[in-house]
Protein backbone atom coordinates (compact mmCIF):
# COMPACT_ATOMS: atom_id res chain seq x y z
CA UNK A 1 0.00 0.00 0.00
CA UNK A 2 0.90 3.40 -1.17
CA UNK A 3 -0.60 7.02 -0.38
CA UNK A 4 1.44 9.46 -2.75
CA UNK A 5 1.01 12.67 -4.67
CA UNK A 6 3.01 12.32 -7.71
CA UNK A 7 3.84 14.98 -10.67
CA UNK A 8 4.74 14.00 -14.09
CA UNK A 9 6.10 16.40 -16.83
CA UNK A 10 5.75 14.79 -20.18
CA UNK A 11 7.99 16.90 -22.45
CA UNK A 12 10.56 19.10 -21.43
CA UNK A 13 11.12 22.40 -21.89
CA UNK A 14 14.61 22.55 -21.25
CA UNK A 15 17.51 20.29 -22.78
CA UNK A 16 20.03 20.50 -20.82
CA UNK A 17 18.89 19.89 -17.14
CA UNK A 18 15.10 19.76 -16.24
CA UNK A 19 12.48 17.94 -13.91
CA UNK A 20 10.85 14.99 -15.36
CA UNK A 21 8.57 13.95 -11.84
CA UNK A 22 8.53 14.61 -8.42
CA UNK A 23 6.21 13.17 -5.70
CA UNK A 24 5.82 12.18 -2.13
CA UNK A 25 4.79 8.55 -1.04
CA UNK A 26 3.82 7.14 3.02
CA UNK A 27 4.48 4.16 2.51
CA UNK A 28 2.80 0.84 4.37
CA UNK A 29 4.44 -2.12 5.92
CA UNK A 30 6.75 -3.55 3.29
CA UNK A 31 5.80 -1.85 0.28
CA UNK A 32 8.01 -2.02 -2.52
CA UNK A 33 8.52 -0.56 -6.01
CA UNK A 34 10.98 -2.68 -8.36
CA UNK A 35 12.64 -4.79 -9.34
CA UNK A 36 13.34 -2.05 -12.39
CA UNK A 37 15.89 0.70 -14.10
CA UNK A 38 14.48 4.18 -14.45
CA UNK A 39 14.90 6.35 -17.81
CA UNK A 40 16.01 8.81 -15.62
CA UNK A 41 18.25 9.73 -12.55
CA UNK A 42 15.90 9.75 -9.61
CA UNK A 43 16.84 11.29 -6.13
CA UNK A 44 14.86 10.13 -3.20
CA UNK A 45 14.91 11.34 0.35
CA UNK A 46 13.68 9.51 3.62
CA UNK A 47 11.00 12.06 5.70
CA UNK A 48 10.36 9.86 8.24
CA UNK A 49 10.41 5.69 9.08
CA UNK A 50 12.90 3.39 7.50
CA UNK A 51 13.43 0.84 4.40
CA UNK A 52 15.67 -0.18 2.39
CA UNK A 53 17.58 -0.05 -1.04
CA UNK A 54 18.80 -2.78 -3.11
CA UNK A 55 21.39 -2.10 -6.39
CA UNK A 56 23.83 -4.35 -7.40
CA UNK A 57 23.42 -7.43 -5.09
CA UNK A 58 23.93 -4.47 -1.97
CA UNK A 59 21.74 -3.44 0.51
CA UNK A 60 21.90 -0.69 2.01
CA UNK A 61 19.23 0.30 5.25
CA UNK A 62 17.58 4.15 5.60
CA UNK A 63 16.09 6.06 7.78
CA UNK A 64 15.09 9.56 8.27
CA UNK A 65 17.53 12.12 7.33
CA UNK A 66 19.20 10.14 4.50
CA UNK A 67 18.79 9.48 0.66
CA UNK A 68 19.17 7.54 -2.13
CA UNK A 69 20.46 7.93 -5.75
CA UNK A 70 19.27 5.87 -8.62
CA UNK A 71 21.00 5.96 -11.92
CA UNK A 72 19.48 6.25 -15.42
CA UNK A 73 19.28 2.43 -16.68
CA UNK A 74 20.52 0.43 -13.50
CA UNK A 75 18.57 -2.28 -11.62
CA UNK A 76 16.84 -1.37 -7.94
CA UNK A 77 14.63 -2.44 -5.46
CA UNK A 78 13.43 -0.49 -2.59
CA UNK A 79 11.11 -1.81 0.33
CA UNK A 80 9.37 -0.08 3.21
CA UNK A 81 10.21 -1.38 7.18
CA UNK A 82 7.87 -4.32 8.54
CA UNK A 83 7.45 -1.89 11.66
CA UNK A 84 8.43 1.25 11.00
CA UNK A 85 7.24 1.96 6.80
CA UNK A 86 9.17 5.35 5.51
CA UNK A 87 7.74 7.98 3.75
CA UNK A 88 9.89 9.72 1.37
CA UNK A 89 10.11 12.20 -1.15
CA UNK A 90 11.67 12.17 -4.70
CA UNK A 91 12.41 14.62 -7.71
CA UNK A 92 13.61 12.48 -11.23
CA UNK A 93 15.66 14.73 -13.79
CA UNK A 94 16.89 14.28 -17.07
CA UNK A 95 18.69 16.35 -19.84
CA UNK A 96 22.65 16.30 -21.12
CA UNK A 97 24.04 17.89 -18.02
CA UNK A 98 22.12 15.82 -15.56
CA UNK A 99 24.95 13.57 -14.29
CA UNK A 100 27.22 16.85 -13.60
CA UNK A 101 24.54 18.42 -11.32
CA UNK A 102 24.29 15.13 -9.29
CA UNK A 103 28.30 14.51 -8.86
CA UNK A 104 28.14 18.67 -8.01
CA UNK A 105 26.10 17.12 -5.02
CA UNK A 106 28.71 14.33 -4.94
CA UNK A 107 26.68 11.41 -5.77
CA UNK A 108 28.25 8.73 -8.38
CA UNK A 109 27.90 4.84 -9.19
CA UNK A 110 30.20 4.65 -6.27
CA UNK A 111 28.60 7.06 -3.80
CA UNK A 112 24.72 6.50 -4.03
CA UNK A 113 23.88 7.35 -0.17
CA UNK A 114 24.01 10.37 1.40
CA UNK A 115 22.29 12.55 4.64
CA UNK A 116 21.33 16.22 4.65
CA UNK A 117 19.92 18.17 7.95
CA UNK A 118 17.56 20.30 5.29
CA UNK A 119 14.72 17.38 5.34
CA UNK A 120 12.23 20.35 6.00
CA UNK A 121 13.29 22.65 2.97
CA UNK A 122 13.57 19.99 0.72
CA UNK A 123 9.79 18.76 1.36
CA UNK A 124 8.60 22.64 1.24
CA UNK A 125 10.23 22.38 -2.40
CA UNK A 126 8.90 19.53 -3.34
CA UNK A 127 5.42 20.45 -1.75
CA UNK A 128 5.92 24.04 -3.63
CA UNK A 129 6.70 21.47 -6.76
CA UNK A 130 3.27 19.50 -6.42
CA UNK A 131 0.96 22.39 -6.00
CA UNK A 132 2.21 23.71 -9.82
CA UNK A 133 0.67 21.15 -11.98
CA UNK A 134 -0.54 22.84 -14.80
CA UNK A 135 1.80 22.78 -18.20
CA UNK A 136 1.96 26.76 -18.86
CA UNK A 137 5.08 28.20 -19.96
CA UNK A 138 5.03 30.33 -16.50
CA UNK A 139 4.97 27.35 -14.68
CA UNK A 140 7.51 25.56 -16.29
CA UNK A 141 9.84 28.05 -15.71
CA UNK A 142 9.15 28.39 -12.21
CA UNK A 143 9.26 24.11 -11.96
CA UNK A 144 12.78 24.55 -13.33
CA UNK A 145 13.90 27.28 -10.79
CA UNK A 146 12.78 25.24 -7.82
CA UNK A 147 14.72 22.14 -8.91
CA UNK A 148 17.50 24.48 -8.79
CA UNK A 149 16.72 25.31 -5.27
CA UNK A 150 16.55 21.69 -4.41
CA UNK A 151 20.15 21.28 -5.93
CA UNK A 152 21.10 24.08 -3.91
CA UNK A 153 19.89 22.60 -0.61
CA UNK A 154 21.72 19.40 -1.23
CA UNK A 155 24.94 21.17 -2.71
CA UNK A 156 24.64 23.17 1.07
CA UNK A 157 25.02 20.25 3.30
CA UNK A 158 24.96 16.92 2.25
CA UNK A 159 27.10 13.98 3.48
CA UNK A 160 27.85 11.24 1.71
CA UNK A 161 27.21 8.19 3.80
CA UNK A 162 30.05 5.68 3.91
CA UNK A 163 27.92 3.21 6.41
CA UNK A 164 24.77 1.01 5.83
CA UNK A 165 21.83 2.94 8.14
CA UNK A 166 22.45 2.65 11.72
CA UNK A 167 25.63 -0.50 11.03
CA UNK A 168 28.73 -0.50 11.64
CA UNK A 169 29.49 -2.38 8.22
CA UNK A 170 31.03 -0.91 5.35
CA UNK A 171 28.70 0.70 2.61
CA UNK A 172 29.92 -1.73 0.01
CA UNK A 173 30.25 -5.50 1.85
CA UNK A 174 32.83 -7.82 0.38
CA UNK A 175 30.88 -9.72 -2.61
CA UNK A 176 29.22 -12.82 -1.81
CA UNK A 177 29.62 -16.23 -3.04
CA UNK A 178 27.02 -15.24 -5.89
CA UNK A 179 27.42 -11.55 -6.22
CA UNK A 180 29.27 -11.32 -9.40
CA UNK A 181 26.37 -13.82 -11.09
CA UNK A 182 23.76 -11.57 -9.74
CA UNK A 183 25.73 -8.41 -11.47
CA UNK A 184 25.69 -10.42 -14.43
CA UNK A 185 22.45 -11.12 -14.63
CA UNK A 186 21.21 -8.06 -14.00
CA UNK A 187 22.88 -6.37 -16.66
CA UNK A 188 21.85 -9.48 -19.03
CA UNK A 189 18.41 -9.11 -18.35
CA UNK A 190 18.51 -5.04 -18.41
CA UNK A 191 19.78 -5.20 -21.90
CA UNK A 192 17.96 -8.17 -23.35
CA UNK A 193 14.62 -8.44 -21.49
CA UNK A 194 12.48 -6.55 -24.26
CA UNK A 195 13.96 -9.14 -26.83
CA UNK A 196 11.54 -12.07 -25.08
CA UNK A 197 14.43 -13.99 -22.79
CA UNK A 198 13.56 -16.48 -20.54
CA UNK A 199 15.42 -18.17 -17.48
CA UNK A 200 16.61 -21.11 -20.00
CA UNK A 201 18.28 -18.32 -21.73
CA UNK A 202 19.16 -16.07 -18.40
CA UNK A 203 20.88 -19.61 -17.33
CA UNK A 204 22.65 -20.39 -20.22
CA UNK A 205 24.14 -16.84 -20.92
CA UNK A 206 25.63 -17.32 -16.97
CA UNK A 207 26.69 -20.58 -17.89
CA UNK A 208 25.19 -22.43 -14.84
CA UNK A 209 22.39 -24.84 -14.81
CA UNK A 210 18.77 -23.64 -14.22
CA UNK A 211 18.69 -25.52 -10.30
CA UNK A 212 21.98 -23.40 -9.79
CA UNK A 213 20.42 -20.30 -10.84
CA UNK A 214 17.57 -20.69 -9.08
CA UNK A 215 19.50 -21.50 -5.77
CA UNK A 216 21.50 -18.19 -6.99
CA UNK A 217 18.31 -15.94 -7.36
CA UNK A 218 16.85 -17.55 -3.71
CA UNK A 219 19.61 -16.98 -1.90
CA UNK A 220 20.64 -13.68 -2.77
CA UNK A 221 16.71 -11.54 -4.27
CA UNK A 222 14.55 -14.41 -2.12
CA UNK A 223 12.89 -14.44 -5.69
CA UNK A 224 13.06 -16.80 -8.17
CA UNK A 225 14.36 -15.68 -11.91
CA UNK A 226 10.93 -16.50 -13.82
CA UNK A 227 9.54 -14.08 -10.85
CA UNK A 228 12.02 -11.50 -11.32
CA UNK A 229 12.28 -11.50 -14.78
CA UNK A 230 8.48 -10.85 -14.68
CA UNK A 231 8.20 -8.26 -12.12
CA UNK A 232 10.89 -6.59 -13.96
CA UNK A 233 8.79 -6.50 -17.12
CA UNK A 234 6.08 -5.59 -15.31
CA UNK A 235 7.19 -2.55 -13.28
CA UNK A 236 8.90 -1.44 -16.95
CA UNK A 237 5.34 -1.55 -18.45
CA UNK A 238 3.94 0.26 -15.10
CA UNK A 239 6.32 2.89 -16.00
CA UNK A 240 5.60 3.17 -19.79
CA UNK A 241 2.03 3.21 -19.39
CA UNK A 242 2.17 6.16 -17.13
CA UNK A 243 4.72 8.45 -18.45
CA UNK A 244 4.58 7.98 -22.68
CA UNK A 245 1.56 7.67 -24.87
CA UNK A 246 2.26 4.26 -26.41
CA UNK A 247 -0.45 1.62 -27.47
CA UNK A 248 -0.78 -1.22 -24.82
CA UNK A 249 -0.06 -3.63 -27.45
CA UNK A 250 3.56 -1.79 -28.42
CA UNK A 251 4.41 -1.85 -24.71
CA UNK A 252 3.84 -5.17 -24.05
CA UNK A 253 6.17 -6.09 -27.21
CA UNK A 254 8.85 -3.47 -26.04
CA UNK A 255 8.58 -5.50 -22.55
CA UNK A 256 9.06 -8.69 -24.22
CA UNK A 257 5.79 -9.91 -24.19
CA UNK A 258 4.88 -11.60 -27.69
CA UNK A 259 1.36 -10.40 -27.86
CA UNK A 260 -0.97 -8.62 -26.23
CA UNK A 261 -3.10 -11.23 -24.94
CA UNK A 262 0.10 -12.68 -22.88
CA UNK A 263 0.60 -9.23 -21.91
CA UNK A 264 -2.70 -8.43 -20.29
CA UNK A 265 -2.40 -12.20 -18.46
CA UNK A 266 1.22 -11.17 -16.70
CA UNK A 267 -0.29 -7.72 -16.38
CA UNK A 268 -3.06 -8.75 -14.37
CA UNK A 269 -1.23 -11.38 -12.21
CA UNK A 270 0.95 -8.86 -10.97
CA UNK A 271 -1.20 -5.66 -10.31
CA UNK A 272 -5.07 -7.09 -10.11
CA UNK A 273 -5.74 -4.99 -13.27
CA UNK A 274 -5.56 -4.70 -17.22
CA UNK A 275 -2.56 -2.50 -18.74
CA UNK A 276 -6.02 -0.18 -19.74
CA UNK A 277 -7.86 -0.45 -16.17
CA UNK A 278 -4.24 0.64 -14.90
CA UNK A 279 -3.27 3.47 -17.28
CA UNK A 280 -6.38 5.28 -16.91
CA UNK A 281 -6.51 4.81 -12.82
CA UNK A 282 -3.47 5.96 -12.24
CA UNK A 283 -4.06 9.19 -14.39
CA UNK A 284 -6.83 9.49 -12.62
CA UNK A 285 -5.62 8.91 -9.40
CA UNK A 286 -2.90 11.61 -9.76
CA UNK A 287 -4.91 14.32 -11.47
CA UNK A 288 -7.42 13.96 -8.04
CA UNK A 289 -4.50 13.90 -5.82
CA UNK A 290 -2.81 17.34 -7.48
CA UNK A 291 -5.97 19.00 -7.02
CA UNK A 292 -6.15 18.50 -3.59
CA UNK A 293 -6.18 21.53 -1.54
CA UNK A 294 -2.89 23.04 -0.22
CA UNK A 295 -3.98 22.17 3.68
CA UNK A 296 -4.62 18.88 2.23
CA UNK A 297 -1.00 18.42 0.53
CA UNK A 298 0.43 19.40 3.89
CA UNK A 299 -1.70 17.55 6.09
CA UNK A 300 -0.40 14.53 4.21
CA UNK A 301 3.25 15.44 4.04
CA UNK A 302 3.00 16.95 8.33
CA UNK A 303 1.38 13.35 9.62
Amino acid sequence: MEDSYVLQLQEPKFREFYLSYSGYAQCGPLHCYGPASRPHYLIHFVVKGKGMYQVSGQKHYLTAGQGFLIEPGTQTFYQADKDDPWSYLWIGIGGTNAGKYIRDIGLNSEQLIFRSESGEELKKIVLDILKHTESTTSNLYYLQGRLYDFFSVLTKDVVIDTYLGNSKEKKYRSESKYGAYIKEAMAFIKNEYACGIGVQELAEHLNVNRSYLYTIFMNELHISPKDFLQKYRITRARELLVLTELSVESIGKSCGYGNAERFARAFKHETGLTPTQFRRQDRSKNRRNLEVSEDGLEQLINS
